[in-house]
């Protein structure tokens, strides 16, 4: 087994960093100090004519952005009632898809801030039978939308309004 070279090393630290362990403890950072090895040094053909790219900033994943505690609060209490409800009942996973870039572009044209999306439990079966796919599946779908950067967050819903069921989907105030 060979070992990692400087930027493989450095390439895997930064994927190291991203991961969220699974328990809620604080863990100490690790603090790794190794002495670089000697790399062999191979000579170049050409130089690129091409700037290096720079890597953009990941954004936070839907799912991990943050409101303000106000909204929390109103989201977890079911004290807030939805602009608009966006129901996926019936719907294949095309259709699905489609209802909801249709509905979210109606609502940020409106200017609507919350829109509750019924997607339905995930109810366990064995195939032939597949059931919650489109839960599975939406909070892949919002994050890749072409309305991601319009999403503050997505929470799950108040049970008077659907519970497990179904999702806020908290939208960024647009500037008229």
């Amino acid at each position: 087994m060979r070992s990692l070279s400087p930027e493989e090393a450095a390439l895997w630290s930064r994927v190291a960093d991203t991961i969220r362990p699974l328990s809620r403890e604080k863990l100490a950072p690790k603090i790794v100090e190794s002495e670089p090895k000697a790399v062999p040094v191979r000579p170049v053909a050409k130089p690129s004519p091409t700037p290096p790219v720079q890597p953009r900033p990941r954004p936070l994943p839907i799912g991990d952005r943050t409101l303000d505690g106000s909204w929390d609060k109103k989201l977890r209490s079911g004290a807030v009632e939805p602009d608009r409800i966006l129901d996926l009942h019936g719907m294949n996973l095309d259709m699905a898809w489609a209802a909801i870039d249709r509905g979210l572009e109606q609502a940020i044209a409106r200017g609507d801030r919350l829109l509750l999306l019924i997607t339905g439990h995930h109810r366990p079966g064995e195939p032939p039978i597949k059931r919650g796919r489109i839960r599975a599946a939406v909070h892949d779908w919002l994050a890749a939308s072409r309305h991601a950067d319009d999403i503050a967050a997505v929470r799950g819903a108040h049970r008077l309004h659907g519970g497990g069921g179904s999702l806020y989907l908290v939208l960024r105030r647009t500037s008229r």
